[in-house]
């Protein structure tokens, strides 16, 4: 949510006449060589696998800033929201929403019977607002928690980025809009994907209105939705009218995709975007449930996410005429799964054994679930990613085409018949041999050597348990609590979540037989700091002590 600074042009009456003549012939259908697995489009409108048609009745949520606030999506729910747009960032401008949170946030939305819409905010006002960052980075952060997504078709809507560019540039929107569906296409995504408008969501250049046929046509899963933000520019029911009327007269899938009652830029007129939604049968997306700041606290629809706390917004938005109790109607598929939205329980954490130079054979316990774990998805975690790298329907797997001498973190998720996917599992590390053979044995002594409010200094000793010296070394452990490597000598740290690696320095890379290396850090903690239990020295488990 941005507004835009700059004064609204108003295309001239000719103009607008070509265009509306033009649109419709410009407008293009599901073709016959696409098949969608979840949602899809046909004609113009958003349909859900069962060719059931799908009108979004729903709020955004800042997920992103506030991670705490998960239950938010059962309480929005709760009002009678069928859809949540969930505020997610790719890391580059606020902290990053790991694969494991985005699945969790899939898991909670299908929980309480909800489409979600995930979108990725780092994008907004790209060109005018520092620090924005590019569609196709926008596509790359959807690529990197891809794990997390499929399967989920018949569920989540992908929406790119959010409001990808202010008043500046705007003009490259289709192409780069064109390129990032492009590349999640290649990458394999077969979700409805969802674009926003450029001029910070507004559209008021019309560069989306009147380019949307050929972004559509672009696709080649024709399987893209346009999202139009809805704030001062749209004051009058005219303008709201007129915009809507022109994608629904062209066959072209479009929902607002955030409106407010008021805003700093202008006045816009909610009753006419409540009003007219409801007649033309598109979706609507209020901005938001809580949490608003920087002068804008006004568009909160609960006040401090109490949701017995209804604001004069939220009570319009929810209660009032064309409202979401009043028109939203539940998603099919949930109907159609017979109800199920409960995940499994998470895997044992997986163990590793048989490791070569190339390969590595992954055990865990078993997942359960009500009405019978279907598979298990073995995920390589690496670069803030997540690959599948096997499946299977058993509790083991052997992973092949693994480099020699290398190190490399394994998870593992289970999936039921209603495609539910439970939580990953604990994390294993595992390093190939460069030969062959079993890595060396080790032993670590962990201890606190200092510490302070917020922090503390630590050190551990490596020590060589094996006949034979090592050259080169990994060592992986995972903090109990809330602990984070702020510095490390003596190698370099690496940390993912609770997950630390830390590789050799040249100095500290050969341990001889009964030798050993010392290495030390600070760390910020929580009010507990709890040592860890477990290490692992070249995908070997160490002695602790």
């Amino acid at each position: 949510m941005r507004s835009p600074t700059a004064t609204v042009p108003r295309l001239a009456a000719v103009m607008t006449a070509v265009l509306g003549l033009l649109l419709p012939l410009l407008a293009l259908v599901t073709p016959a060589h696409a098949a969608p697995t979840g949602f899809r489009v046909e004609n113009g409108r958003l349909l859900e696998a069962s060719g059931n048609d799908f009108v979004m009745r729903g709020v955004n949520h800042a997920h992103t800033w506030y991670p705490d606030r998960i239950s938010s999506l059962a309480h929005i729910k709760a009002k009678g929201a069928n859809t949540v747009r969930v505020v997610l960032s790719s890391g580059d401008r606020w902290t990053r929403n790991d694969t494991a949170d985005v699945a969790n946030v899939v898991g909670q939305c299908k929980q309480n019977r909800l489409i979600c819409v995930l979108e990725v905010h780092d994008t907004t006002g790209y060109g005018e607002q520092s620090g924005a960052v590019t569609l196709s980075r926008a596509a790359d952060y959807w690529i990197s928690v891809q794990s997390a997504l499929t399967g989920q078709e018949d569920y989540v809507i992908v929406n790119i980025g959010n409001e990808p560019y202010g008043n500046t540039n705007y003009a490259n929107w289709t192409a780069d809009t064109k390129a990032a569906v492009q590349k999640l296409r290649n990458a394999g995504f077969d979700h409805t994907i969802m674009v926003d408008a450029p001029n910070w969501g507004q559209d008021w250049a019309f560069t989306m209105r009147d380019n949307a046929a050929s972004v559509f046509a672009a696709d080649p899963d024709r399987n893209t939705v346009f999202s139009i933000h809805m704030y001062g520019v749209f004051d009058t029911a005219a303008e709201v009218g007129d915009y809507l009327d022109r994608f629904v007269a062209a066959k072209l899938p479009v929902v607002v995709g955030e409106f407010g009652h008021d805003h700093s830029d202008g006045n816009p007129d909610e009753d006419a975007i409540l009003s007219v939604t409801q007649q033309l049968g598109l979706g609507y997306l209020g901005w938001s449930w809580s949490g608003n700041g920087g002068g804008v606290e006004y568009l909160d629809m609960v006040t401090n996410f109490d949701p017995n706390q209804l604001t004069s917004w939220g009570q319009r938005l929810f209660n009032g005429p064309n409202g979401i109790a009043a028109t939203a109607k539940e998603a099919a598929v949930y109907s159609a799964s017979g109800g199920d939205t409960t995940a499994p329980t998470a895997p044992g954490t997986p163990a590793a054994s048989a490791v070569t130079s190339s390969s590595v054979t992954l055990s865990w316990s078993a997942a359960t679930d009500a009405n019978g774990v279907t598979g298990y998805d073995v995920v390589r975690i690496g670069g803030g990613a997540e690959t599948v790298v096997a499946t299977t329907t058993g509790t083991s797997a052997t992973v092949t085409g693994l480099a020699p001498a290398t190190s490399y973190t394994f998870a593992v998720y289970a999936r039921d018949a209603a495609g539910n996917r439970s939580q990953r599992s604990g994390t294993v590390a595992v390093t190939t041999s460069s030969s062959g053979g079993s890595p060396a044995a080790c032993g670590v002594v962990y201890k606190v050597t200092g510490q302070w409010p917020g922090g503390f200094q630590g050190e551990i000793v490596v020590r060589n348990t094996g006949t034979s010296a090592i050259n080169g070394w990994t060592l992986r452990w995972t903090f109990p609590d809330s602990q984070r490597v702020t510095n490390l000598w003596g190698g370099t740290a690496a940390q993912e979540g609770a997950a630390v690696t830390v590789t050799s320095a040249p100095y500290t890379a050969s341990i001889p037989a009964a030798g050993s290396v010392t290495l030390g850090f600070t760390a910020s903690r929580g009010t507990a700091n709890p040592s860890p239990t477990a290490f692992a020295l070249n995908g070997a488990a160490c002695t602790v002590g």
